[in-house]
């Protein structure tokens, strides 16, 4: 089986995306609390690898602490969309053309008709800005996604011959759908879930760069972009390395979908001409 150059490629970016994140619960070159306004502005160099902040905090410090707050938010975020969203998808295919199809399917359809930041901001303006409320806005969004993702996918496995024989046996519709249709349907789930971390990600850089998400002192890349974009001019590292974190990340991970897609779909493996 040939590996995708964009799975190995997306693989290592997810990889060191994680592992920043890791690295920042047990370490950090400086205090991302700490202010110290007589560094500000520093250019990247021996002391701080990317330089500082308007504030003199240590931005490779930040990036390391943003790493794990954009990986909190978005992993559940997107588990909220799973959670709730396949078993959704998975009963409206077991009755499919039933109401309670229908209601799901509306359903699906009235939330896609708000985008998270709309939700966000009707969640905002009811509890306050914050990580949790980012988490449930994009949780929202996400439930949709999984839930006709996983009805599309399961309503081509209703009609195949061994779900004909699990009837025939007298299993139940819910007793199918989790021994039966969710196992097949669970590699198409997972490479779903990668994508919709990549863009949960974005997400809650998008909801924090408008103050939607996470508070200070809590870092976050969207933040950081936020805050530099008035001293673009002056030290571009500022808004340069925030944003070339956010690009990687999103990057990386929606090459690692994309190669896993190639990987588990043998429609898409190519051979020899």
């Amino acid at each position: 089986m040939r590996v995708a150059p964009s799975l190995i490629i997306g693989a290592v970016l997810s990889l060191a995306f994680v592992v920043m994140a890791l690295v920042s619960l047990v370490w950090t070159p400086f205090d991302v609390t700490a202010l110290a306004v007589g560094n500000r502005l520093v250019p990247p160099g021996d002391a701080h690898w990317l330089g500082t902040d308007h504030f003199g905090r240590d931005i490779f410090s930040m990036i390391l602490v943003g790493a794990r707050t954009s990986i909190a938010v978005a992993l559940v975020a997107v588990g909220v969309g799973m959670v709730i969203g396949v078993p959704l998808g998975l009963t409206a295919a077991s009755r499919a053309g039933s109401w309670f199809d229908d209601l799901i399917m509306r359903g699906n359809d009235l939330v896609f008709a708000f985008p998270a930041l709309i939700i966000a901001i009707l969640i905002t303006a009811i509890f306050g800005p914050g990580a949790i409320n980012a988490i449930i806005a994009i949780g929202i969004f996400n439930i949709p996604v999984f839930a006709r993702l996983t009805r599309g996918a399961a309503l081509s496995l209703w009609t195949r011959d061994f779900i004909l024989a699990a009837r025939l046996a007298g299993k139940g519709r819910a007793r199918i759908s989790l021994e039966h249709i969710l196992p097949n349907v669970s590699n198409t789930l997972l490479v779903q879930a990668t994508i919709q971390f990549s863009l949960a990600i974005l997400a809650e850089a998008g909801l924090a760069y408008v103050g939607l998400g996470a508070q200070p002192p809590v870092p976050s890349w969207g933040r950081m972009l936020a805050e530099a974009q008035t001293m673009i001019a002056l030290a571009p590292h500022v808004a340069l390395v925030p944003g070339l974190a956010i690009v990687s990340t999103v990057l990386g991970l929606n090459l690692f979908g994309d190669g896993l897609r190639d990987l588990f779909d043998p429609r898409l493996q190519r051979g020899p001409a």
